[in-house]
């Protein structure tokens, strides 16, 4: 039976794809930072008869000694692991002029900065699997930058490019990274992401606001997401990139075909819609 771990189980992508690596008979060691809100996870897993093959640790992928204790963990229990699926993270919204300094650092530190140490940490156990992988969950805001968003893009521009040169070094190592980009999916990670923008703001602010809000209550059902982090899993050779989402496939390619000063007048001419 393989061994996955994944971050941030407690709710959205994270939550949904427990279950289905449950379901396709995974032994999954689930992490969440505060384990009170378990027990959904709990439950629905004992309602699938699946509760065996579960685990929950608390994890803060921020906190380094949390990191190393589960390191350690996972080293006296299960020897190896063969599935890292770093799924923790969060959106920071905000325009930079009401940023604070210590939001956008928290941002990079969920976001980049745990995805580094968690993986760094890990690596000697995903080594000792015959075949091994390690699946970051990215965003189609790791590709193009919106405002309002800057933070969240820098992170998720950021962990493409660690994902891009993790796959080339572990390659040798029979580890295959993969980095999966959704678009917009019904997941609670834009609560805390529209919060710093309010109607009270300039027109161009309220604009973004009133668009995110759109797109939070239009987006798809995230179950197609775990479903493909599930397909990668069980997967021969995975690729490195794997986009999802309504629109993301034409947003990728009008970035790579159009000049910026281009793309930049039509986000700013649907702004202004």
């Amino acid at each position: 039976m393989k061994k996955a771990v994944i971050t941030g189980t407690n709710s959205g992508f994270g939550f949904l794809t427990t279950l289905e690596l449950l379901e396709a008979n995974y032994y999954v060691i689930a992490t969440m930072r505060m384990t009170a809100d378990s027990s959904r996870l709990l439950a629905e897993a004992r309602k699938r008869g699946l509760a065996n093959n579960l685990e929950i640790y608390r994890l803060d992928v921020t906190e380094l000694e949390n990191v190393l204790n589960f390191k350690d963990y996972l080293a006296e229990q299960h020897t190896h692991i063969d599935v890292l699926i770093n799924n923790a993270g969060y959106c920071q919204g905000g325009f930079i002029d009401n940023l604070a300094d210590a939001q956008w650092r928290h941002q990079l530190d969920v976001n980049v900065n745990g995805v580094f140490s968690l993986t760094h940490h890990l690596l000697p156990l995903l080594k000792l699997s015959d075949r091994a992988q390690i699946i970051n969950i990215g965003s189609i805001s790791g590709y193009i930058g919106l405002p309002g968003m800057s933070a969240y893009c820098a992170s998720k521009f950021a962990l493409a490019g660690f994902s891009e040169s993790l796959r080339i070094e572990l390659l040798k190592d029979n580890i295959f990274v993969s980095l999966v980009a959704p678009a917009s999916f019904k997941t609670a990670i834009w609560s805390k992401g529209l919060a710093q923008i309010n109607e009270t703001q300039s027109t161009l602010k309220k604009t973004v606001l009133n668009y995110a809000l759109q797109a939070r209550d239009k987006g798809q059902d995230p179950k197609a997401v775990a479903n493909l982090i599930k397909r990668i899993c069980q997967s021969r050779k995975p690729k490195l990139y794997y986009t999802i989402g309504k629109g993301a496939h034409l947003l990728l390619l009008v970035k790579r075909l159009l000049p910026w000063r281009t793309l930049e007048y039509f986000i700013l001419k649907r702004l202004a819609k």
